[in-house]
């Protein structure tokens, strides 16, 4: 991997970071996006993170929450709003990127929705997380992932 594709990894890595808290404060305060957007640039360190990644992603997801939820209910054990705020911005985070977003490799947005869950999710949470979406991809990337497009 070149430097630049190192960078451009760590800085979405850092823009999913900050996606989280802005799903996590919309789940709980209702605020608008660009209210979110604000604050977080504002209270956060940006400076190495892929911003318009960020923006893209959180208005987008925000957006589509009804409609990703959806998608990846089928494999949940509960209704999506009994969900942790955590999980369910994991969830609905990497299920936009697996649906609006097919220059992400499947695996990219599971490893890294896995290290999210790790990070700030309740113990274990990282395997459910893990389970979900990678069924929630079998229907959303089935092209891909049976080429074994975006294993490595």
């Amino acid at each position: 991997m070149v430097a630049s594709s190192k960078h451009n990894a760590r800085a979405r890595a850092r823009a999913r970071r900050l996606i989280l808290q802005g799903l996590y404060q919309w789940q709980l305060s209702g605020a608008l996006p660009a209210d979110i957007i604000a604050q977080l640039y504002a209270s956060q360190n940006t400076k190495d993170a892929d911003t318009d990644y960020f923006e893209e992603l959180l208005r987008g997801t925000i957006a589509s929450s009804d409609k990703l939820a959806a998608v990846f209910s089928p494999y949940l054990d509960r209704p999506p709003t009994q969900l942790d705020p955590i999980e369910r911005a994991i969830l609905l985070l990497s299920t936009y990127e697996l649906s609006a977003r097919p220059d992400v490799p499947y695996r990219v947005v599971l490893n890294e929705a896995v290290e999210l869950a790790r990070k700030f999710g309740a113990e274990d949470s990282h395997k459910y997380i893990n389970a979900v979406l990678d069924r929630t991809a079998s229907g959303l990337r089935a092209v891909e992932r049976g080429l074994g497009i975006g294993a490595g």
